[in-house]
């Protein structure tokens, strides 16, 4: 069977996203590299287990991680399935697969003390490039959108007169968001500077570059380690580093974790539950200080 099909299934039934949709057609093409060298295979359609196996083997022997690994087995599992719904096949060769073990990360966010200082040290900058940076820090923190949900903000997504900001996320699931009065305050000024652009060409997106072009998702990652850098010698500083950030102080004030769950947007409570180590941290600091029967 042609890829084709399955490409239309995933975009257009399952609404995957283009970046997540191009991810899964290079994993397949990838395999149907390896079966055709291996195996003089034309198609990847009826393969055994164990030529799936040789491959995983082959991707271990050539130094991809077990989390690729899995993502890449995993795709292959979502086309086999799709095989299995338009019974192109019978049986998945992938059904009694179980993935390989993972270290499980923990991503250590932002204090609140580095928080503010970089929040800070934007503080004063009037520049138009100045105030865009500072809005997409407190973007970041204030909402704990992902970094692709904010290169695709479009102005139309505000709604100043309830506060709120729509954002599309994950398979254009859409989810409103309150604004807090400092990131409004530090948006009007934004838009005014990015309106007063010589040259404007991408006009509905929210944040554009001084050319006048939409953001893109680099210079996002660039803004936020420059900046943290700064003030903070934790190894990773990125967008998802603040998205992390987000819900982990959330937590620790007390929120509710369903709460939590719906401004990530989030599809179950499984995913928001790896942001409460850190909350949980905070409760046991709380609570050795604070029982009467504690050792202090």
């Amino acid at each position: 069977m042609s890829f084709k099909a399955f490409s239309d299934y995933l975009l257009l039934e399952k609404n995957y996203s283009k970046l997540t949709l191009k991810a899964y057609m290079a994993d397949l093409d990838a395999f149907q590299n390896f079966v055709n060298t291996e195996f003089q295979e034309d198609t990847i359609d009826k393969v055994s287990y164990q030529q799936i196996r040789n491959w995983i083997v082959s991707l271990v022997e050539n130094g991809i991680s077990n989390r690729s690994i899995n993502r890449k087995t995993s795709s292959l599992n979502t086309y086999y399935k799709f095989l299995l719904k338009t019974k192109t096949i019978t049986v998945n060769p992938l059904t009694k697969h179980k993935a390989l073990k993972v270290r499980k990360k923990i991503q250590v966010p932002f204090s609140e003390t580095e928080m503010q200082q970089v929040l800070d040290e934007l503080n004063s900058v009037s520049d138009f490039e100045g105030l865009r940076n500072r809005l997409i820090i407190e973007l970041f923190y204030a909402t704990g959108i992902r970094r692709i949900e904010l290169v695709q903000l479009q102005l139309l997504d505000i709604d100043l007169s309830n506060k709120t900001l729509k954002v599309l996320g994950k398979r254009n699931k859409e989810r409103l968001i309150p604004l807090l009065d400092s990131v409004i305050k530090t948006l009007n000024s934004y838009v005014i500077l990015r309106n007063q652009l010589e040259h404007i060409d991408d006009n509905g997106y929210l944040f554009l570059t001084k050319k006048g072009v939409k953001i893109y998702e680099t210079l996002v990652y660039r803004i936020i380690n420059d900046y943290f850098s700064k003030v903070s010698s934790k190894v990773k500083r990125s967008p998802h580093i603040l998205r992390h950030s987000f819900a982990t102080h959330l937590l620790n004030q007390g929120a509710n974790l369903n709460a939590v769950k719906e401004l990530l947007g989030h599809s179950s409570l499984a995913a928001t539950q790896i942001y409460t180590h850190n909350s949980i941290a905070e409760l046991k600091k709380v609570y050795s200080n604070t029982h009467p029967r504690s050792k202090k």
